[in-house]
């Protein structure tokens, strides 16, 4: 975190538990972050919170040492059952669950907080059991949540605080009927301590606040730009037989560390996916097709360093946590101004410094206007440099693996080649 993301709050100013602030000091955190600052003195108070703060800049570290002070400040009910939650936190992606409960992790492990994980694609009975055996914090996506509470695998009557993350993304991915669903079946308002955050604090965003919190208290950080301050932006005109030659141009010019690209199909990441490894660029995708697990270990792959490039559908464009990204490509413009802002949220994370490079071709161009408008300034533009335009090497051959028993996948008639926008992929 750099000096200039921080604030002059420092965390020894909160009258916290020993054990939450044992867990801060081993965090290595002494400053707040400018969010922090703001959301900490109204949360740990015990009064509701409704914050708007772009990515990456600690909107999960105030949520959750505010969770861990309310729940050992105040003792359960002796009458609680051990599968009766006392804490819910809700993310819209699976990836996002899983990094705040790795952050819960680090910071609670002195509380002696039973944490659990819920989110689908894996692990079903595994983390069914869990909730069954008792949890105090249940951190995941609302239909697996849904899906154990209509079970009664747990309960939601002794729930002390509620927290709801990226709750634009709610929208988005078409969780709120999910996400009012479970408001109306846990605690009144009034008798528990809601969080709610979001890049964005739109009209039905507060909305939903007001419906389902106790007189929340709005905080936003000074700084209402919704792109990042230190990202670099900046955009191309390209023909679309130029696109490819000029991106591979631009990484052997810039020579980023780690990359993303993001694409608005699946059908143009395995494309892309297929120039760069066969120009030399060890690439991989992240599409909404790809397993949990497979995903989990790709993100892993990436972080170690073991390819350069991630080529990534907008699936990946939210909840991500993938440090040190220095470039974010968008090789296809999207289609709304909230995906710009979350596809390049992915770099200049915790007040480094990144680039974010658009593509602005025939196909897309039109787009441009709608996300101008939306993040509120007119986005530098670059002409093309002859030099910069790469004769490519031809696209390396698709990999096609013969499954046991049965037709390659990739042939005539197999579904993953059919055409068409993706279909929108409900990530709980």
């Amino acid at each position: 975190m750099t000096d200039t993301h921080l604030s002059d709050t420092t965390f020894s100013k909160f009258d916290l538990p020993e054990p939450v602030r044992q867990g801060i000091e081993e965090a290595g955190f002494t400053r707040c972050t400018h969010i922090q600052a703001l959301a900490l003195p109204i949360a740990l108070a015990g009064r509701d919170v409704a914050g708007q703060a772009q990515t990456g800049t600690g909107k999960t570290a105030a949520f959750l040492i505010a969770t861990f002070n309310r729940l050992l400040r105040h003792p359960p009910d002796p009458q609680r059952r051990p599968n009766q939650i006392r804490a819910l936190i809700l993310a819209p992606t699976r990836e996002l669950a899983i990094q705040i409960h790795k952050d819960a992790v680090l910071l609670g492990k002195h509380t002696g907080l039973k944490l659990g994980l819920a989110y689908g694609g894996t692990d079903y009975d595994k983390q069914r059991q869990q909730l069954a055996d008792g949890v105090d914090i249940l951190i995941g996506t609302p239909g697996r949540i849904i899906d154990y509470f209509k079970q009664k695998v747990f309960d939601m009557k002794h729930v002390e605080v509620m927290v709801l993350d990226e709750a634009d993304r709610m929208f988005d991915l078409g969780f709120i009927k999910d996400i009012r669903f479970l408001l109306r079946r846990m605690t009144p308002p009034a008798e528990r301590q809601s969080m709610l955050f979001s890049a964005t604090l739109s009209h039905r965003v507060m909305e939903l606040a007001f419906e389902h919190m106790n007189d929340p208290e709005k905080v936003q950080t000074e700084d209402e730009q919704v792109t990042a301050e230190r990202v670099r932006q900046v955009i191309y005109y390209p023909a679309n037989p130029e696109k490819i030659p000029l991106l591979l141009g631009l990484l052997k010019r810039l020579g980023p560390s780690r990359s993303m690209v993001f694409v608005n199909t699946k059908h143009m990441a395995d494309k892309l996916d297929a120039w760069l490894r066969g120009n030399g660029i060890k690439a991989r995708v992240l599409s909404g097709d790809v397993p949990q697990q497979k995903r989990q270990r790709l993100l892993k792959q990436f972080e170690d360093n073991e390819f350069d490039v991630l080529v990534a559908t907008d699936v990946a464009a939210r909840g991500l946590h993938i440090p040190d990204v220095s470039h974010v490509f968008n090789f296809d413009l999207p289609q709304s101004g909230e995906d710009y802002v979350h596809r390049i949220g992915r770099t200049g994370r915790a007040g480094a410094e990144g680039d974010a490079i658009s593509f602005a071709c025939e196909a897309s161009a039109f787009t441009l206007p709608e996300i101008e408008q939306y993040i509120g300034f007119k986005i530098d533009s670059e002409a093309i440099d002859r030099s910069l335009l790469v004769d490519p090497a031809p696209p390396a051959k698709r990999e096609v693996r013969q499954p046991p028993g049965g037709r390659a996948r990739g042939g005539r008639g197999d579904p993953s080649r059919r055409g068409g926008p993706p279909r929108r992929r409900r990530s709980g």
